[in-house]
């Protein structure tokens, strides 16, 4: 079931997260996950050395969950799998980017009110300091 912070009007940044990331024991690199046709921003999450490998071999999205402290296969469970077409590299190979084609309905774990998850995690703009749903 989603939270307030998920569906709700109010900023509530979780500046905390990169804490809870570096607390979770494990070796980390944020990656950007991008759609390669649209160029969206679909999520933001993270890689250790087995959810790289994992991505690579399998060909989808896999990251390192830092809530559960898992292994994460994108769409495993819910059939919204992120194919990777390209991996891209940052200059100081401490973040990667993941251009990628959804396979499913969406990539965010949030649903709309018909029960369809969003396509991105990005859905919702902020205006007039109140978060608003992107069209």
């Amino acid at each position: 079931m989603a939270s307030e912070r998920e569906l709700g009007p109010t900023l509530q940044l979780d500046f905390g997260k990169l804490a809870k990331v570096a607390a979770c024991g494990q070796a980390l690199i944020p990656v950007a996950v991008q759609h390669v046709d649209t160029k969206e921003v679909l999520i933001i999450a993270y890689v250790n050395q087995l959810a790289l490998e994992h991505t690579l071999r399998t060909g989808n999205a896999t990251f390192w969950s830092t809530s559960r402290n898992e292994l994460w296969e994108k769409g495993a469970t819910s059939g919204d799998v992120l194919r990777v077409i390209e991996i891209r590299v940052n200059c100081e190979q401490n973040s990667l980017l993941y251009l990628v084609r959804p396979l499913g309905k969406g990539a965010c774990h949030v649903k709309k009110p018909d029960g369809t998850p969003y396509m991105s995690c990005f859905y919702r703009r902020l205006r007039n300091n109140v978060l608003e749903p992107v069209e």
